[in-house]
Protein backbone atom coordinates (compact mmCIF):
# COMPACT_ATOMS: atom_id res chain seq x y z
CA UNK A 1 0.00 0.00 0.00
CA UNK A 2 1.09 3.42 -1.25
CA UNK A 3 2.63 5.77 1.75
CA UNK A 4 -0.08 8.84 1.13
CA UNK A 5 2.43 11.87 0.74
CA UNK A 6 2.65 14.36 3.08
CA UNK A 7 1.03 17.59 2.45
CA UNK A 8 3.32 20.05 0.55
CA UNK A 9 2.41 24.21 0.74
CA UNK A 10 3.87 25.56 -2.77
CA UNK A 11 4.31 28.63 -0.73
CA UNK A 12 6.47 27.76 1.72
CA UNK A 13 10.22 28.93 0.65
CA UNK A 14 12.43 26.69 2.73
CA UNK A 15 11.16 23.46 0.06
CA UNK A 16 13.18 25.78 -2.78
CA UNK A 17 16.29 26.02 -0.96
CA UNK A 18 19.53 25.56 -3.64
CA UNK A 19 20.05 21.76 -1.66
CA UNK A 20 16.63 21.37 -2.43
CA UNK A 21 16.59 21.81 -6.24
CA UNK A 22 15.22 18.73 -8.23
CA UNK A 23 18.49 16.89 -10.06
CA UNK A 24 17.74 16.60 -13.97
CA UNK A 25 17.56 13.42 -15.54
CA UNK A 26 20.15 12.93 -18.30
CA UNK A 27 19.88 12.08 -21.86
CA UNK A 28 21.60 8.77 -22.67
CA UNK A 29 23.87 11.23 -24.92
CA UNK A 30 24.42 12.86 -21.30
CA UNK A 31 25.20 9.61 -19.62
CA UNK A 32 27.94 8.66 -22.14
CA UNK A 33 29.18 12.01 -22.10
CA UNK A 34 29.72 11.77 -18.19
CA UNK A 35 31.23 8.32 -18.43
CA UNK A 36 33.55 8.78 -20.91
CA UNK A 37 34.38 12.67 -20.00
CA UNK A 38 37.03 11.81 -17.40
CA UNK A 39 38.84 9.70 -19.65
CA UNK A 40 38.62 12.23 -22.75
CA UNK A 41 40.11 14.75 -20.43
CA UNK A 42 42.79 12.94 -18.99
CA UNK A 43 44.07 11.50 -22.93
CA UNK A 44 43.68 15.52 -24.00
CA UNK A 45 45.80 16.78 -20.79
CA UNK A 46 48.48 13.84 -21.31
CA UNK A 47 48.71 14.60 -25.32
CA UNK A 48 48.90 18.76 -24.44
CA UNK A 49 51.28 18.46 -21.46
CA UNK A 50 53.89 15.91 -22.98
CA UNK A 51 53.76 16.49 -26.84
CA UNK A 52 55.55 18.49 -28.81
CA UNK A 53 55.64 22.55 -27.64
CA UNK A 54 56.06 23.73 -31.64
CA UNK A 55 52.61 21.75 -32.24
CA UNK A 56 50.93 24.66 -30.89
CA UNK A 57 53.50 27.44 -30.81
CA UNK A 58 55.13 27.59 -33.76
CA UNK A 59 53.13 26.75 -35.97
CA UNK A 60 53.00 29.96 -37.97
CA UNK A 61 55.38 32.51 -38.66
CA UNK A 62 55.87 34.87 -36.60
CA UNK A 63 57.42 37.61 -39.16
CA UNK A 64 53.88 38.15 -40.00
CA UNK A 65 52.49 39.17 -36.92
CA UNK A 66 52.27 42.63 -35.69
CA UNK A 67 54.68 44.16 -33.61
CA UNK A 68 53.26 43.88 -30.04
CA UNK A 69 51.81 40.04 -31.86
CA UNK A 70 55.75 39.11 -32.55
CA UNK A 71 57.09 40.50 -28.99
CA UNK A 72 54.50 38.32 -27.25
CA UNK A 73 55.40 34.80 -29.41
CA UNK A 74 58.76 34.86 -29.69
CA UNK A 75 59.08 35.70 -25.86
CA UNK A 76 57.53 31.91 -26.01
CA UNK A 77 61.12 31.21 -27.27
CA UNK A 78 62.40 30.14 -23.78
CA UNK A 79 61.99 26.58 -22.25
CA UNK A 80 60.19 27.85 -18.71
CA UNK A 81 57.56 29.50 -21.02
CA UNK A 82 56.96 27.27 -23.62
CA UNK A 83 56.23 24.12 -20.63
CA UNK A 84 54.30 26.81 -18.49
CA UNK A 85 52.02 27.71 -21.58
CA UNK A 86 51.19 24.21 -22.32
CA UNK A 87 50.90 23.09 -19.11
CA UNK A 88 48.18 25.96 -19.00
CA UNK A 89 46.97 24.64 -22.24
CA UNK A 90 46.21 21.05 -20.94
CA UNK A 91 45.23 21.83 -17.66
CA UNK A 92 42.12 24.50 -19.60
CA UNK A 93 41.44 22.07 -22.05
CA UNK A 94 40.72 19.04 -19.72
CA UNK A 95 39.04 21.49 -17.25
CA UNK A 96 36.70 22.35 -19.96
CA UNK A 97 35.95 18.54 -20.84
CA UNK A 98 35.54 17.79 -17.16
CA UNK A 99 32.79 20.82 -16.69
CA UNK A 100 30.72 20.03 -19.61
CA UNK A 101 30.38 16.58 -19.68
CA UNK A 102 30.20 17.03 -15.77
CA UNK A 103 31.90 13.51 -15.10
CA UNK A 104 32.70 14.79 -11.88
CA UNK A 105 30.95 17.22 -9.91
CA UNK A 106 32.58 20.91 -11.38
CA UNK A 107 33.67 21.88 -7.44
CA UNK A 108 35.93 18.87 -7.45
CA UNK A 109 37.29 19.62 -10.94
CA UNK A 110 38.08 23.33 -9.47
CA UNK A 111 40.11 21.89 -6.97
CA UNK A 112 41.88 19.46 -9.19
CA UNK A 113 42.28 22.63 -11.29
CA UNK A 114 44.05 24.83 -8.39
CA UNK A 115 46.43 22.45 -7.49
CA UNK A 116 47.38 21.19 -10.83
CA UNK A 117 48.49 24.68 -11.68
CA UNK A 118 50.76 24.64 -8.65
CA UNK A 119 52.16 21.01 -9.18
CA UNK A 120 52.92 22.01 -12.52
CA UNK A 121 54.63 25.32 -11.77
CA UNK A 122 52.11 27.43 -14.08
CA UNK A 123 51.13 29.38 -10.57
CA UNK A 124 52.82 29.74 -7.41
CA UNK A 125 50.76 28.21 -4.24
CA UNK A 126 50.44 32.03 -3.05
CA UNK A 127 48.77 33.11 -6.16
CA UNK A 128 46.65 29.93 -6.49
CA UNK A 129 45.03 29.58 -3.01
CA UNK A 130 44.31 33.04 -2.92
CA UNK A 131 42.08 32.79 -5.71
CA UNK A 132 39.20 31.93 -2.66
CA UNK A 133 40.09 35.49 -1.29
CA UNK A 134 39.56 36.98 -4.46
CA UNK A 135 37.47 40.07 -4.13
CA UNK A 136 34.51 39.03 -5.82
CA UNK A 137 34.80 35.34 -4.50
CA UNK A 138 33.86 38.17 -1.19
CA UNK A 139 31.55 39.50 -3.07
CA UNK A 140 29.52 36.39 -4.17
CA UNK A 141 29.89 34.89 -0.81
CA UNK A 142 28.61 38.20 1.11
CA UNK A 143 25.30 38.50 -1.49
CA UNK A 144 24.02 34.84 -0.76
CA UNK A 145 24.10 36.44 2.96
CA UNK A 146 22.02 38.89 2.28
CA UNK A 147 19.97 36.95 -0.32
CA UNK A 148 19.11 34.70 2.44
CA UNK A 149 18.37 37.42 4.91
CA UNK A 150 15.79 39.06 2.35
CA UNK A 151 14.57 35.29 2.41
CA UNK A 152 14.22 34.58 5.88
CA UNK A 153 13.08 37.58 7.20
CA UNK A 154 10.15 36.88 4.53
CA UNK A 155 10.58 40.31 2.78
CA UNK A 156 11.05 39.37 -0.63
CA UNK A 157 7.65 36.92 -0.19
CA UNK A 158 5.71 39.98 1.13
CA UNK A 159 7.25 41.93 -1.69
CA UNK A 160 5.94 39.16 -4.02
CA UNK A 161 2.51 39.06 -3.00
CA UNK A 162 2.13 42.59 -1.96
CA UNK A 163 2.98 43.76 -5.31
CA UNK A 164 0.83 40.70 -7.53
CA UNK A 165 -2.28 41.42 -4.27
CA UNK A 166 -2.01 45.12 -5.32
CA UNK A 167 -1.84 45.20 -9.29
CA UNK A 168 -2.37 41.96 -10.86
CA UNK A 169 -6.14 42.55 -11.52
CA UNK A 170 -6.30 40.75 -14.44
CA UNK A 171 -3.52 38.76 -16.71
CA UNK A 172 -1.78 41.84 -18.54
CA UNK A 173 -0.83 43.98 -15.16
CA UNK A 174 0.45 40.33 -13.85
CA UNK A 175 3.02 39.79 -16.63
CA UNK A 176 3.85 44.05 -15.65
CA UNK A 177 4.21 42.85 -12.24
CA UNK A 178 6.52 40.39 -12.77
CA UNK A 179 8.99 42.22 -15.26
CA UNK A 180 8.95 44.98 -12.09
CA UNK A 181 9.04 42.37 -9.62
CA UNK A 182 12.17 40.67 -11.14
CA UNK A 183 14.28 43.84 -11.58
CA UNK A 184 14.00 44.55 -8.04
CA UNK A 185 14.88 41.29 -6.93
CA UNK A 186 18.10 41.16 -9.63
CA UNK A 187 19.14 44.39 -8.08
CA UNK A 188 19.48 42.70 -4.25
CA UNK A 189 19.72 39.20 -4.84
CA UNK A 190 23.09 37.79 -6.97
CA UNK A 191 21.56 33.80 -8.05
CA UNK A 192 19.35 33.50 -10.56
CA UNK A 193 18.51 29.93 -9.07
CA UNK A 194 17.66 31.83 -6.10
CA UNK A 195 15.46 34.57 -7.89
CA UNK A 196 13.52 31.52 -9.18
CA UNK A 197 12.97 29.48 -5.99
CA UNK A 198 11.24 32.42 -4.95
CA UNK A 199 8.97 33.24 -7.39
CA UNK A 200 8.29 30.18 -8.59
CA UNK A 201 5.33 28.75 -6.15
CA UNK A 202 3.87 32.82 -5.90
CA UNK A 203 3.54 32.21 -10.40
CA UNK A 204 2.70 28.83 -9.70
CA UNK A 205 0.01 29.66 -8.00
CA UNK A 206 -1.47 32.21 -10.29
CA UNK A 207 -0.67 29.90 -13.19
CA UNK A 208 -3.47 27.53 -11.83
CA UNK A 209 -5.90 30.48 -11.01
CA UNK A 210 -5.92 30.99 -14.70
CA UNK A 211 -6.83 27.55 -15.13
CA UNK A 212 -3.02 26.41 -16.18
CA UNK A 213 -1.82 23.41 -14.06
CA UNK A 214 0.64 22.05 -16.26
CA UNK A 215 0.20 18.22 -17.49
CA UNK A 216 -2.72 18.21 -19.14
CA UNK A 217 -4.36 21.56 -18.52
CA UNK A 218 -1.51 23.37 -20.15
CA UNK A 219 -2.52 26.79 -21.70
CA UNK A 220 -1.22 29.67 -22.83
CA UNK A 221 -1.49 32.04 -19.71
CA UNK A 222 0.51 29.17 -17.84
CA UNK A 223 3.20 29.54 -21.14
CA UNK A 224 3.85 33.13 -20.98
CA UNK A 225 3.37 33.25 -17.21
CA UNK A 226 6.62 30.69 -16.61
CA UNK A 227 8.57 31.57 -19.92
CA UNK A 228 8.68 35.05 -19.55
CA UNK A 229 9.30 34.65 -15.59
CA UNK A 230 12.61 32.37 -17.12
CA UNK A 231 13.63 35.21 -19.55
CA UNK A 232 13.43 37.77 -17.15
CA UNK A 233 14.59 35.78 -14.22
CA UNK A 234 18.01 35.60 -16.44
CA UNK A 235 17.76 39.03 -18.47
CA UNK A 236 17.36 41.10 -15.56
CA UNK A 237 20.61 39.71 -13.75
CA UNK A 238 22.39 41.27 -16.64
CA UNK A 239 21.07 44.68 -15.79
CA UNK A 240 23.39 45.09 -12.78
CA UNK A 241 27.26 43.97 -12.21
CA UNK A 242 25.82 42.02 -9.16
CA UNK A 243 22.98 40.31 -11.00
CA UNK A 244 25.28 37.03 -11.01
CA UNK A 245 28.86 35.99 -10.00
CA UNK A 246 29.54 35.66 -14.21
CA UNK A 247 28.69 39.37 -14.04
CA UNK A 248 31.00 39.88 -11.69
CA UNK A 249 33.71 37.70 -13.03
CA UNK A 250 33.62 39.59 -16.45
CA UNK A 251 33.79 43.11 -14.90
CA UNK A 252 36.87 41.41 -12.99
CA UNK A 253 38.50 40.54 -16.12
CA UNK A 254 37.54 43.90 -17.93
CA UNK A 255 38.71 46.33 -14.91
CA UNK A 256 41.89 44.03 -14.85
CA UNK A 257 42.22 45.03 -18.72
CA UNK A 258 41.81 48.75 -18.77
CA UNK A 259 44.03 48.98 -15.49
CA UNK A 260 41.35 50.51 -13.45
CA UNK A 261 37.90 50.26 -11.86
CA UNK A 262 34.61 48.81 -13.56
CA UNK A 263 31.45 49.97 -11.29
CA UNK A 264 28.38 49.06 -10.49
CA UNK A 265 26.96 52.43 -11.84
CA UNK A 266 28.85 51.85 -15.11
CA UNK A 267 27.47 48.78 -15.97
CA UNK A 268 24.08 49.67 -14.41
CA UNK A 269 23.86 52.67 -17.19
CA UNK A 270 24.47 50.83 -20.10
CA UNK A 271 22.65 47.79 -19.75
CA UNK A 272 19.39 48.41 -17.73
CA UNK A 273 17.53 50.00 -20.57
CA UNK A 274 19.10 47.32 -22.49
CA UNK A 275 17.37 45.23 -20.40
CA UNK A 276 13.74 46.44 -19.90
CA UNK A 277 13.46 46.43 -23.64
CA UNK A 278 14.30 42.76 -24.41
CA UNK A 279 11.80 41.95 -21.16
CA UNK A 280 9.22 43.91 -23.02
CA UNK A 281 9.99 42.79 -26.81
CA UNK A 282 9.72 39.28 -25.04
CA UNK A 283 5.91 40.10 -23.51
CA UNK A 284 4.80 41.21 -27.22
CA UNK A 285 6.23 38.20 -28.73
CA UNK A 286 5.01 36.14 -26.42
CA UNK A 287 1.66 36.96 -25.76
CA UNK A 288 0.93 38.31 -29.30
CA UNK A 289 2.66 35.81 -31.76
CA UNK A 290 3.48 32.80 -30.16
CA UNK A 291 0.94 32.24 -27.12
CA UNK A 292 -1.79 34.67 -27.66
CA UNK A 293 -4.65 34.55 -24.93
CA UNK A 294 -7.90 34.09 -25.68
CA UNK A 295 -10.65 35.96 -24.19
CA UNK A 296 -11.27 33.99 -20.97
CA UNK A 297 -7.80 33.25 -20.73
CA UNK A 298 -7.49 37.14 -19.41
CA UNK A 299 -9.89 36.36 -16.55
CA UNK A 300 -9.29 33.96 -13.31
CA UNK A 301 -10.87 30.31 -14.18
CA UNK A 302 -11.08 29.10 -10.52
CA UNK A 303 -13.42 31.51 -8.45
CA UNK A 304 -11.99 33.32 -5.60
CA UNK A 305 -8.58 31.64 -6.83
CA UNK A 306 -6.42 35.18 -5.71
CA UNK A 307 -7.61 34.93 -2.62
CA UNK A 308 -5.44 32.35 -2.16
CA UNK A 309 -2.11 35.03 -2.19
CA UNK A 310 -4.39 37.18 -0.32
CA UNK A 311 -4.49 35.00 2.47
CA UNK A 312 -0.87 34.09 2.25
CA UNK A 313 -0.18 37.66 2.47
CA UNK A 314 -2.88 38.33 5.57
CA UNK A 315 -1.77 35.67 7.63
CA UNK A 316 2.31 37.12 7.21
CA UNK A 317 0.58 40.19 9.80
CA UNK A 318 1.55 43.45 9.63
CA UNK A 319 5.37 43.91 8.55
CA UNK A 320 7.87 42.91 11.45
CA UNK A 321 10.91 44.59 12.65
CA UNK A 322 12.81 42.05 11.01
CA UNK A 323 11.83 42.71 7.59
CA UNK A 324 12.24 46.37 7.97
CA UNK A 325 15.30 45.92 9.16
CA UNK A 326 16.38 43.73 6.17
CA UNK A 327 14.49 46.70 3.51
CA UNK A 328 16.80 49.24 5.50
CA UNK A 329 19.72 47.01 4.83
CA UNK A 330 19.36 45.89 1.00
CA UNK A 331 18.28 49.46 -0.20
CA UNK A 332 21.16 51.58 1.55
CA UNK A 333 23.62 48.51 0.08
CA UNK A 334 21.74 48.99 -2.96
CA UNK A 335 22.28 53.12 -2.99
CA UNK A 336 25.23 52.81 -2.30
CA UNK A 337 26.65 50.51 -5.18
CA UNK A 338 24.58 52.50 -7.50
CA UNK A 339 26.86 55.57 -5.66
CA UNK A 340 30.16 54.15 -6.19
CA UNK A 341 31.66 55.82 -8.52
CA UNK A 342 31.42 58.85 -6.88
CA UNK A 343 32.55 57.43 -3.06
CA UNK A 344 35.05 55.21 -4.33
CA UNK A 345 34.21 52.36 -1.81
CA UNK A 346 34.19 49.14 -3.45
CA UNK A 347 30.92 46.72 -3.77
CA UNK A 348 32.45 44.13 -1.44
CA UNK A 349 33.32 46.64 0.61
CA UNK A 350 30.02 47.31 0.74
CA UNK A 351 28.25 44.37 1.28
CA UNK A 352 30.57 43.29 3.64
CA UNK A 353 29.24 46.03 6.12
CA UNK A 354 25.93 44.73 5.29
CA UNK A 355 26.86 41.60 6.12
CA UNK A 356 28.35 42.05 8.92
CA UNK A 357 25.54 44.14 10.06
CA UNK A 358 22.60 41.52 8.86
CA UNK A 359 24.84 39.12 10.84
CA UNK A 360 25.37 40.99 14.27
CA UNK A 361 23.21 40.01 17.63
CA UNK A 362 20.38 42.28 18.32
CA UNK A 363 20.90 44.54 15.88
CA UNK A 364 20.92 41.96 12.92
CA UNK A 365 18.44 40.20 10.73
CA UNK A 366 19.26 36.71 10.34
CA UNK A 367 22.33 33.78 11.92
CA UNK A 368 24.78 32.14 10.28
CA UNK A 369 22.55 28.79 10.49
CA UNK A 370 19.57 30.66 8.78
CA UNK A 371 22.36 31.35 5.47
CA UNK A 372 22.09 29.77 2.24
CA UNK A 373 25.52 30.00 0.62
CA UNK A 374 26.27 27.19 -2.22
CA UNK A 375 29.75 26.37 -1.20
CA UNK A 376 29.83 24.27 -4.35
CA UNK A 377 29.20 26.77 -6.82
CA UNK A 378 32.05 29.03 -4.90
CA UNK A 379 34.53 26.15 -5.35
CA UNK A 380 33.55 25.82 -8.62
CA UNK A 381 34.10 30.23 -9.22
CA UNK A 382 37.54 29.26 -7.43
CA UNK A 383 38.81 27.29 -10.32
CA UNK A 384 37.42 29.65 -12.87
CA UNK A 385 39.48 32.30 -11.41
CA UNK A 386 42.49 30.09 -10.64
CA UNK A 387 42.54 29.74 -14.95
CA UNK A 388 42.12 33.40 -15.25
CA UNK A 389 45.42 33.67 -13.56
CA UNK A 390 47.08 31.28 -14.99
CA UNK A 391 45.70 33.01 -18.35
CA UNK A 392 47.77 36.33 -16.93
CA UNK A 393 50.71 34.85 -15.99
CA UNK A 394 51.06 32.68 -19.28
CA UNK A 395 49.81 34.94 -21.66
CA UNK A 396 48.16 32.17 -23.34
CA UNK A 397 44.83 34.19 -24.69
CA UNK A 398 47.15 36.09 -26.47
CA UNK A 399 49.12 33.70 -27.91
CA UNK A 400 45.68 31.83 -29.05
CA UNK A 401 44.04 34.57 -30.00
CA UNK A 402 47.33 35.44 -32.40
CA UNK A 403 47.53 31.69 -33.91
CA UNK A 404 43.61 32.04 -34.59
CA UNK A 405 43.99 35.00 -36.42
CA UNK A 406 46.77 34.00 -38.46
CA UNK A 407 44.63 29.94 -38.57
CA UNK A 408 41.92 32.13 -40.47
CA UNK A 409 43.34 34.66 -42.00
CA UNK A 410 42.33 37.53 -40.12
CA UNK A 411 45.03 40.44 -39.91
CA UNK A 412 44.69 44.68 -40.25
CA UNK A 413 42.84 44.92 -42.32
CA UNK A 414 39.71 42.61 -41.17
CA UNK A 415 36.61 44.83 -40.48
CA UNK A 416 36.09 45.78 -36.55
CA UNK A 417 32.32 44.64 -37.46
CA UNK A 418 33.78 41.57 -38.50
CA UNK A 419 35.04 40.74 -34.95
CA UNK A 420 32.23 42.14 -33.12
CA UNK A 421 29.76 40.17 -34.81
CA UNK A 422 31.69 37.13 -34.81
CA UNK A 423 32.64 37.28 -30.71
CA UNK A 424 28.90 38.63 -29.78
CA UNK A 425 27.33 35.38 -32.22
CA UNK A 426 29.79 33.03 -30.57
CA UNK A 427 29.18 34.58 -27.05
CA UNK A 428 25.00 34.42 -27.40
CA UNK A 429 25.21 30.59 -29.18
CA UNK A 430 27.49 28.80 -26.84
CA UNK A 431 24.83 29.12 -24.38
CA UNK A 432 22.99 26.22 -26.40
CA UNK A 433 26.18 24.17 -25.66
CA UNK A 434 27.12 25.65 -22.43
CA UNK A 435 25.45 25.46 -19.15
CA UNK A 436 27.77 27.26 -17.16
CA UNK A 437 27.85 30.72 -17.62
CA UNK A 438 30.99 31.44 -16.06
CA UNK A 439 32.76 28.71 -18.61
CA UNK A 440 31.75 31.08 -21.18
CA UNK A 441 32.67 34.33 -19.56
CA UNK A 442 36.38 32.86 -19.18
CA UNK A 443 36.65 31.65 -22.67
CA UNK A 444 34.61 34.85 -24.50
CA UNK A 445 35.95 37.77 -22.28
CA UNK A 446 39.09 37.38 -22.60
CA UNK A 447 39.27 36.44 -25.99
CA UNK A 448 37.45 39.83 -26.48
CA UNK A 449 39.90 41.63 -24.60
CA UNK A 450 43.14 40.05 -26.86
CA UNK A 451 41.72 40.99 -29.99
CA UNK A 452 40.84 44.44 -28.86
CA UNK A 453 44.57 44.94 -27.56
CA UNK A 454 45.73 43.13 -30.60
CA UNK A 455 45.13 45.58 -33.15
CA UNK A 456 44.86 48.63 -30.46
CA UNK A 457 40.74 48.74 -30.44
CA UNK A 458 39.52 50.27 -27.08
CA UNK A 459 38.74 47.25 -24.90
CA UNK A 460 35.33 48.13 -23.86
CA UNK A 461 34.34 48.32 -27.27
CA UNK A 462 34.59 44.35 -27.95
CA UNK A 463 34.89 42.89 -24.14
CA UNK A 464 31.86 44.79 -22.91
CA UNK A 465 29.17 43.92 -25.32
CA UNK A 466 30.22 40.58 -24.85
CA UNK A 467 29.80 40.68 -21.02
CA UNK A 468 26.21 42.01 -21.72
CA UNK A 469 25.25 38.80 -23.28
CA UNK A 470 26.29 36.30 -20.38
CA UNK A 471 22.68 36.14 -19.08
CA UNK A 472 21.05 34.62 -22.32
CA UNK A 473 20.81 31.25 -21.02
CA UNK A 474 16.99 30.42 -21.86
CA UNK A 475 16.37 28.17 -24.68
CA UNK A 476 16.86 24.76 -23.63
CA UNK A 477 16.51 23.07 -20.45
CA UNK A 478 19.91 22.33 -19.43
CA UNK A 479 21.02 25.97 -20.25
CA UNK A 480 20.80 26.94 -16.94
CA UNK A 481 19.39 25.97 -13.35
CA UNK A 482 16.33 28.36 -13.71
CA UNK A 483 15.38 26.80 -17.17
CA UNK A 484 16.16 23.41 -15.78
CA UNK A 485 13.65 24.09 -12.59
CA UNK A 486 10.60 25.86 -14.26
CA UNK A 487 10.62 23.27 -17.03
CA UNK A 488 10.36 20.96 -14.03
CA UNK A 489 6.76 22.91 -13.64
CA UNK A 490 5.57 21.31 -16.86
CA UNK A 491 4.14 24.41 -18.43
CA UNK A 492 5.25 24.37 -21.31
CA UNK A 493 6.90 22.14 -23.52
CA UNK A 494 10.31 21.32 -25.16
CA UNK A 495 9.16 23.17 -28.81
CA UNK A 496 7.58 25.83 -26.85
CA UNK A 497 10.86 27.08 -25.29
CA UNK A 498 12.71 26.43 -27.84
CA UNK A 499 10.55 28.69 -30.49
CA UNK A 500 10.74 31.12 -28.17
CA UNK A 501 13.82 31.42 -26.55
CA UNK A 502 15.55 30.75 -30.08
CA UNK A 503 13.70 34.21 -31.57
CA UNK A 504 14.69 35.66 -28.58
CA UNK A 505 18.47 35.11 -28.59
CA UNK A 506 18.39 35.84 -32.85
CA UNK A 507 16.70 39.09 -31.62
CA UNK A 508 19.41 39.55 -28.99
CA UNK A 509 22.26 39.33 -31.36
CA UNK A 510 20.53 41.89 -33.81
CA UNK A 511 20.30 43.89 -31.12
CA UNK A 512 23.91 44.04 -29.73
CA UNK A 513 24.46 44.79 -33.25
CA UNK A 514 22.08 47.72 -33.56
CA UNK A 515 23.84 48.55 -30.28
CA UNK A 516 27.05 48.88 -31.09
CA UNK A 517 26.34 51.25 -33.65
CA UNK A 518 24.08 53.57 -31.57
CA UNK A 519 23.89 52.78 -27.91
CA UNK A 520 27.28 52.33 -27.10
CA UNK A 521 28.33 54.59 -29.67
CA UNK A 522 26.92 57.76 -28.37
CA UNK A 523 28.22 56.43 -24.88
CA UNK A 524 32.11 56.45 -25.98
CA UNK A 525 32.17 52.54 -26.06
CA UNK A 526 32.85 51.75 -29.79
CA UNK A 527 33.76 54.96 -30.78
CA UNK A 528 32.95 55.04 -34.64
CA UNK A 529 30.32 52.20 -33.97
CA UNK A 530 30.91 48.76 -35.46
CA UNK A 531 30.62 49.26 -38.89
CA UNK A 532 34.05 51.03 -39.40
Amino acid sequence: MNKKKAHVDPLDMNQYRMEKLPIRSKSKFEQWLEKSGIWIAIAAFIYLLVGEPSTFLTSFDPSTLSATASKHFLNVGNVEFSWHGQAMLAIFCAAIILWITEAIPNYLTSLIVIITMVLTGVLPEKVAYAQLGHPIMWLNILSFILASMLVASGAAKRFALWFICRFATSATPIFYSFMVINLVLSAFISATTAKAAILMPIFMVIAAVYGASGGDKKNNFGRNLVLQNLLQINLCAGAFVTGSGANLLAASLIAGAIGGSFFFADWMIVALPIVICMIIVGWLLATKVFFPLSPEEHLPQIEGGMDRLKKELDKMGTISTREIKAIVIFVTILVFWATDKHHGISATAIAFIGAIVALSPRIGVVNWNQVDVPWHLLLFSAGAYTLGAGFKQTDLPNLAVNFGLEYFGLGDNTPFSVFYIGLTGAMLFSSLVFQSKTMRTMLFVPIAIGIAQRFNYPIMSLALPVALLIEHVYVLPFNSKPALLLYSTDQYSLSDTFKFGITMLIIGWIGSIVLGETWFHWLGYTPNGVFW
